[in-house]
């Protein structure tokens, strides 16, 4: 965590809500996917810190956001609210809406944050969503996802996680991808290459965290969240700026594919951002580039 980070709990139904706050500026949310947290997005936040408030967060039900009750079925309705209380916690208004940037599911509560609460966002860059519904061979993708889910529910998280990547096939940015368990080839948040030798103690940390999640991530969000399909007329009716970003580096795959859909459906051209699924952290200092790019020139 930058040591320039202010840290907060937000109590919101159901869980409490870990966000961390950097900079100055006009708001700057950034919605994590995945087993990821707010740590995911620190190289990039460090970077645009000197020109937004940069808010990031855990998601409920993960690492330092804990749930009230027992695990259950996440919704995208539920963690677009989540979004929706993290910026009214900063004092995001109407009168000062919010720029928000979401990769993978992380995109998927943003595109239902900016329905729900189109009041607070001017501007939602959705990064490789990954949207099946929306995909002409959404039958093939609800056999897959039933696939995960009973793979978890017969064999555990592990089986159920080889069924997503061998599902998915994607060359990068992908918790099964994120590390091999003997520090050779091992991924940090975001999916970029862990320093060689041996990791620092926050490092350690951040890794726990996330092999934490990831049990919650392929059980409790993966199946629910494979089904959403977003309220694409509703935002084409409101002020908010919709971009829909993809991968420089993962034509072809899924998410990439989704994020072309949406921005077919809105009648808008996708924007390419550096490196694959997991770019903004393997290519923070691109990555930040192109996104302020995108915020300021109203591409």
């Amino acid at each position: 965590m930058s040591a320039a980070a202010k840290t907060d709990l937000l109590k919101v139904p159901g869980a409490n809500l870990y966000y961390e706050v950097r900079g100055s500026g006009p708001v700057l949310l950034l919605i994590c996917g995945g087993v990821y947290d707010a740590a995911g997005y620190a190289g990039l936040a460090d970077r645009l810190a000197d020109r937004y408030t940069v808010v990031t967060y855990d998601r409920r039900g993960n690492s330092r956001s804990p749930l009230d009750g027992p695990r259950e079925h996440q919704s995208i309705e539920v963690h677009g609210d989540d979004a929706h209380r993290v910026l009214d916690a900063v004092g995001v208004t109407a009168g000062e809406p919010a720029y928000v940037f979401g990769n993978s599911s992380g995109a998927m509560i943003g595109l239902e944050l900016a329905a729900r609460h189109p009041e607070q966002v001017r501007l939602l860059v959705a990064h490789e969503p990954p949207l099946f519904e929306l995909l002409p061979d959404r039958d093939h993708w609800r056999a897959v996802m039933r696939d995960v889910e009973d793979a978890f529910l017969k064999e555990g998280a592990g089986a159920a996680q080889q069924a997503l990547a061998a599902g998915l096939r994607m060359r990068g940015g992908e918790p099964a991808d994120e590390s091999s368990g003997d520090g050779e080839g091992r991924r940090i948040p975001g999916g970029g290459e862990a320093p060689q030798g041996a990791p620092d103690p926050e490092m350690l940390e951040i890794m726990a965290r996330l092999e934490g999640n990831v049990e919650f991530f392929i059980g409790y969000e993966v199946p629910p969240f494979s089904r959403y399909a977003p309220d694409l007329a509703t935002l084409e009716e409101s002020r908010v700026r919709v971009v829909a970003a993809m991968g420089e580096a993962s034509d072809g795959e899924p998410p990439n594919r989704a994020a072309i859909a949406v921005a077919e459906r809105m009648g808008t051209r996708p924007v390419a951002f550096p490196g694959d699924h997991g770019g903004f952290g393997a290519l923070p200092e691109a990555f930040a580039a192109r996104l302020d790019e995108v915020i300021t020139s109203g591409l």
